[in-house]
């Protein structure tokens, strides 16, 4: 007999998701992929480290910060035990991301005449013409941050590109002076410099401004420079149960908390001047272990703006563009049209305009009396928001639940919340102690002498734009049974109202794990040797012990189990 609980059968959550990373990695690599494609996945690949960081890596050291030595149910290894192999790993990955970029991308970047140059190697025209862009577009929006006794090292923001300057008033002084210049987010990351045609040399922004350095520090002698890149915790904090203050109020003051979090990694160019790297080590409060040199340019998400050269399109894969649902060419009502039957999209291969065109419509339509919503991440122009605004605007009563715990998308969840308020939707500001997670929108029409409910329930987001890149599945229904339970479920998110017995949702966290669970038990009980039951799951992650626990239960008996996890 299995002993399931035995910590050989789970693999840890944070080694885990660096395994995915690698994955990702793997097709920066892949030759098959085309040049640019292949810039995108390296940069997906820098920009989920940042946010493993944030979040993952900062969680464990909070965690033995306040001395917690419990180990997980799973692994069983202690928050430090995890900290320490998630350090060797990451700085292996890390490792491995420069090598992708230096001994397979940028090789292939010069046979299409792509460069990044040093100033150094600049022709005549070229330094002229940096010069200029410098003097014009750079050095007006520098600011020369010093450090010395009345001046305290500078709040540095997170994942900002910074360069640290060494200093000395007078020729072999013994205290050199020390300074901080972050390079501009506002300005672009590259500049594309004169040259024949053809050809595209860039330079990039931190280097023009390290070659320029003694125009910021007049009467001084520039005896180093550094680039470095700190990232901070970015987690949210938040004690809802034991605070009085409202849900809005609480994100708030959190977001405000959290620029100001611990500094958790720092990215350095190698072979950086050791005085500046005890400075920046001693005023991080960092650990050897937290500073990553890094043997490249630092932070490749830049990369993404490269994959988007127009000069580049045969570097990419051809744009697919979503197809139109047979159900929804040709239809002039699209409420009848569901009506008629159960309508089942999948994204992105299939468009996502339907749902636009739903929620468009039903603000418009004289007859939709209500329409209710949970908005989780939207697009920043979005079709969605105006189509509730616009509802709201028609006198037709519109209730919308924006999640403000959205991690990173917090501050832009709240200003939603606050426009759609201005046009008269009733929000919901998320529940204490819960994360609404759940998308699904809902429709009440008069039509005749009888309401009818229309729903659409989705896996993803209420997000034109990460439609056309992730794969969901969403669906309209005007069925009754749906109809009543999506009325209850916002019953439950708007009232005092107690979790409802459901006709066919299931609803976490109240019942919705019983119900796969259940699941999984009866295909075990339904499987024999001459006709295996198969289990398909598709999932961003699968953490949950008792289910992970179940699945193992059925394959042991005889079950087929195929799991599509992201991470």
């Amino acid at each position: 007999m299995l002993n399931l609980d035995s910590h050989e059968f789970y693999i840890n959550r944070e080694f885990s998701w660096l395994s995915f990373n690698e994955r990702v990695l793997e097709e920066a690599n892949d030759p098959t992929n085309p040049l640019f494609e292949r810039l995108r996945f390296l940069a997906i690949t820098a920009s989920n480290l940042d946010e493993y960081f944030m979040i993952r890596v900062a969680g464990l050291k909070e965690m033995v910060k306040a001395r917690i030595k419990e180990p997980d149910n799973k692994s069983g290894l202690t928050p430090q035990e995890q900290l320490t192999t998630v350090s060797q790993l990451a700085h292996s990955l890390s490792k491995q991301i420069y090598q992708t970029f230096a001994d397979s991308l940028l090789p292939k970047l010069e046979t299409e005449g792509l460069t990044f140059v040093k100033v150094e190697e600049l022709n005549d025209e070229q330094a002229q013409y940096l010069q200029n862009y410098y003097h014009q577009r750079v050095y007006p929006v520098l600011t020369p941050m010093a450090v010395d006794t009345s001046r305290p090292f500078p709040h540095l923001l997170n994942r900002s590109l910074n360069i640290a300057v060494l200093l000395e008033n007078k020729p072999n002084e013994v205290d050199k002076r020390f300074a901080v210049v972050q390079v501009p987010s506002v300005l672009p990351r590259f500049i594309r410099l004169p040259a024949a045609e053809r050809q595209y040399p860039f330079i990039l922004l931190e280097d023009v401004i390290c070659s320029s350095m003694d125009t910021l520090f007049p009467g001084n002698q520039i005896v180093s420079t550094g680039k470095f890149r700190i990232t901070r915790n970015g987690d949210l904090n938040l004690d809802e149960e034991g605070t009085d203050e409202d849900l809005l109020h609480l994100i708030q003051e959190e977001l405000k908390r959290r620029k100001l979090g611990s500094t958790v990694r720092l990215e350095i160019a190698p072979f950086t001047h050791k005085e500046i790297m005890e400075i920046l080590r001693e005023s991080l409060e960092l650990k050897e272990a937290d500073i990553y040199e890094v043997a490249g340019p630092i932070d490749l998400t830049f990369l993404n703006r490269i994959a988007a050269l127009e000069e580049f399109s045969h570097l990419r894969y051809e744009e697919l563009i979503p197809q139109t649902p047979p159900d929804f060419i040709g239809i002039d009502d699209i409420f009848a049209d569901i009506a008629r039957h159960d309508l089942l999209l999948h994204h992105p291969f299939e468009s996502f305009e339907p749902v636009e065109r739903f929620l468009r419509e039903a603000a418009d339509d004289p007859q939709v009396l209500a329409i209710k919503q949970t908005l989780y991440r939207v697009s920043g122009d979005s079709p969605i928001i105006h189509s509730l605004e616009r509802a709201a605007e028609n006198g037709k009563q519109v209730t919308v639940l924006v999640e403000l715990k959205a991690r990173f998308d917090e501050a832009n969840n709240i200003g939603w919340a606050k426009e759609l308020e201005q046009a008269g939707c009733h929000v919901i500001y998320g529940l204490i102690g819960l994360k609404t997670h759940s998308k699904i929108a809902l429709v009440v029409r008069s039509e005749g002498d009888q309401i009818r409910r229309y729903v659409h329930l989705s896996t993803g987001n209420y997000n034109d734009t990460t439609a056309r890149l992730y794969t969901d599945v969403s669906m309209f229904t005007a069925r009754e049974e749906f109809g009543e339970d999506a009325t209850a479920f916002f019953n439950l998110l708007s009232g005092y109202s107690t979790v409802p017995t459901w006709n066919v949702f299931a609803v976490a966290p109240s019942g919705l794990r019983d119900k796969l669970l259940k699941l999984i038990e009866d295909e075990i009980q339904r499987s024999t040797p001459e006709h295996p039951g198969h289990l398909i799951a598709k999932m961003n992650s699968l953490t949950d012990k008792k289910l992970i626990k179940a699945l193992y239960k059925a394959s042991c008996a005889g079950v087929k189990i195929d799991l599509i996890i992201l991470v």
